[in-house]
């Protein structure tokens, strides 16, 4: 992604999505410490500084490293980051794209803002080729598996469990993780 993506929500709430920068470390630690909820129901702990080290640095078994993007979610167009998306592009096949994670602020959970933002990703992901989209979701987080749902991603079942998940050590808490895609319908231009 090289164009930023602008979505006005039903209620004229302006959000930017965006490559990463260096400068964007403070507010994605922030949004981590603020997403205690989220991150216990995927690791069994709240976030800590080994969270936002293995955003910048995990992968998934058989991914290239140039294929890997980190977004950002601000309000308006510089205002404060209020979410993370991590994707694989050309994962686990050439022709689809793994989210590994989509995280917005808790203060816009149950807003209507997500599915907005989703929506024009998918849309600039098929428009780029892409024919697939896959996710996994803990199991227990009922909020996540609505939301992908909602979108219509289908649930495939387990994910793999292991020592390492995207070349980093699972915690003793971790949840099972279910998988979910989407087919994309192609989309011109």
């Amino acid at each position: 992604m090289t164009e930023p993506i602008t979505v006005t929500t039903e209620d004229g709430r302006r959000y930017t999505v965006r490559e990463a920068t260096p400068g964007d470390e403070p507010g994605v630690t922030s949004l981590f410490e603020a997403s205690t909820e989220y991150f216990e129901a995927a690791t069994g702990l709240p976030s800590g500084p080994a969270d936002l080290q293995s955003l910048y640095y995990s992968l998934p078994p058989g991914a290239d490293w140039q294929d890997k993007r980190i977004l950002v979610v601000t309000e308006d167009t510089d205002g404060p980051l209020v979410g993370i998306v991590d994707a694989v592009l050309r994962h686990p096949e050439p022709d689809a794209c793994a989210v590994g994670l989509f995280l917005l602020h808790p203060s816009l959970w149950g807003t209507g803002a997500a599915r907005p933002l989703a929506t024009a990703l998918l849309d600039r992901t098929a428009a780029s080729g892409t024919a697939r989209v896959t996710a996994t979701v803990p199991t227990d987080w009922d909020r996540g598996r609505r939301f992908l749902a909602a979108l219509s991603f289908r649930f495939t079942g387990p994910a793999p469990q292991g020592p390492t998940t995207a070349n980093r050590s699972t915690g003793p808490r971790e949840p099972v993780v279910e998988r979910a895609e989407l087919v994309l319908a192609p989309k011109d231009g």
